[in-house]
């Protein structure tokens, strides 16, 4: 958030700490109030194995460490260069809030306080209320309030996101026939001379004339452009240019952290699981897991039966995935038999990314499915777990969002890709062209 001379007082709801727990450092000189019934809700998420009950212990251990009645009266010093935090009592409704909402509810209480801060507030000191709930914005906005999302750690736009790779249109024909000699490199500085293109490590580029094309790929120190060759990766074969990329990129040693985005149909699991299974000999194992995000955000514990069917509708597209790789081959050929031994030997493991949470991995191809409905922070956690010989693949739809307080700006998809973009370990690739049926294309496009 921008410095301001005008000193703000920004009150915060509870997704805003479970979805950042360290959120109190981000508001600069302006000062922080945290409702009671904040901390009352913090509460009921302190134990579990996600993200948001880690987040919400650790928030509690930060409050716990400002020590002190002032944190309940005039407030506590952050530090140098930071605003106050205080806890405020939150009451019963008072009449005015009443008149607008008669259920007495934690939100309610929340709206109540900001209200009656912001009556008493000088004119020249706002109050924000802080929530990353669509529907709390709504119901302050209704009741004369400024609210706002927490978007410290969104990107500007996610429509102009980084793809990874470029289309060169009417390129120099001498250039391309280059690639189709021994051994298909170039430097990347004669490869350009007469053009100027936006130069990323690990970028892809499609270099194209009306008589023919080549794809290519920049290395990491940006000097040498080598030649990408459709190659098939056990059984399945890429349909198009950035599954091609993809490929490449998902079976490149040299890069350790890959991600692919692209609307449902477009090949980015089922690419990722080929790809894993066709180097597997350099891994100890293969890891497919995807985030669990029931209704209203709660833990799965909250679903009817068993663990195994609490889980299985999560997990079931995984195994349909394996399931087509596995079906490229006859029932008696051995990589179609290889799947199922993985499986039983747990070198191909299928997990809720729940369950593996806390874990540190060694010589593993991770990948993390619908990743676009992870956190900023989830993303930091997991990557953060890697150690030597990993190989993290995350994909998703970044418009295709189940998590009620993510969108396509906030979700750490979008959020990996935007800040990871120029490192030398990373490859990204935006699939845009569908592979499914026709009919399946039409309704992805059209609904």
């Amino acid at each position: 958030m921008a410095k301001s001379k005008i000193k703000k007082t920004f009150v915060l709801d509870t997704n805003v700490i479970l979805h950042d727990s360290s959120c109190i450092l981000n508001f600069e000189e302006h000062d922080i109030v945290i409702p009671l019934a904040v901390i009352e809700e913090i509460d009921h998420f302190k134990r579990g194995g996600n993200v948001i009950n880690l987040n919400a212990r650790d928030f509690t251990r930060k409050l716990d460490e400002i020590t002190g009645g002032s944190l309940f009266n005039g407030g506590v010093s952050l530090g140098r260069g930071k605003g106050k935090i205080r806890i405020a009592i939150t009451k019963q409704l008072s009449s005015d809030i009443r008149a607008f909402f008669s259920e007495d509810n934690a939100d309610h209480r929340i709206l109540d306080l900001v209200y009656e801060i912001n009556r008493t507030a000088k004119e020249t000191s706002p109050v924000i209320l802080v929530t990353k709930d669509v529907n709390m914005r709504m119901k302050a906005k209704a009741l004369g309030l400024h609210a706002e999302d927490y978007t410290t750690d969104r990107v500007k736009n996610a429509g102009l996101l980084y793809k990874g790779y470029d289309i060169l249109e009417d390129f120099d024909d001498s250039v391309i026939a280059n690639f189709y000699t021994f051994p298909g490199e170039l430097s990347s500085k004669k490869a350009f001379k007469k053009i100027n293109p936006e130069l990323t490590p690990n970028k892809y580029f499609i270099l194209k004339n009306p008589g023919r094309s080549v794809l290519v790929n920049l290395d990491s120190n940006l000097e040498i452009l080598r030649r990408v060759e459709k190659n098939s990766v056990y059984g399945i074969t890429p349909r198009n240019a950035e599954q091609t990329f993809a490929v490449d990129a998902l079976t490149n040693n040299k890069i350790p952290l890959v991600t692919l985005t692209g609307k449902a149909g477009t090949g980015k699991t089922l690419l990722a699981l080929a790809c894993a299974l066709e180097i597997r000999k350099n891994y100890r194992q293969i890891y497919i897991s995807r985030p669990i995000v029931p209704l209203s955000n709660k833990d799965i514990g909250y679903l009817p039966g068993d663990i195994e069917s609490k889980i299985g509708p999560y997990m079931q597209p995984l195994h349909d995935n394996l399931r087509v790789i596995q079906d490229q081959f006859p029932e008696t050929d051995k990589n179609h038999q290889a799947i199922g031994n993985m499986l039983k030997e747990q070198k191909l493991v299928i997990e809720p990314l729940t369950y593996i949470r806390g874990r540190s991995f060694q010589r593993i191809f991770f990948i993390i499915d619908e990743a676009q409905n992870l956190t900023p922070h989830e993303v930091k956690t997991i990557i953060t777990r890697a150690g030597e010989g990993v190989k993290i693949v995350f994909t998703g739809d970044i418009y295709q969002i189940d998590h009620p307080y993510l969108d396509a700006e906030s979700n750490g998809l979008s959020y990996l890709i935007e800040h990871f973009k120029g490192q030398k370990l990373y490859a990204h690739i935006n699939l845009e062209k569908g592979e499914r049926s026709e009919l399946a294309e039409l309704a992805s496009n059209l609904l």
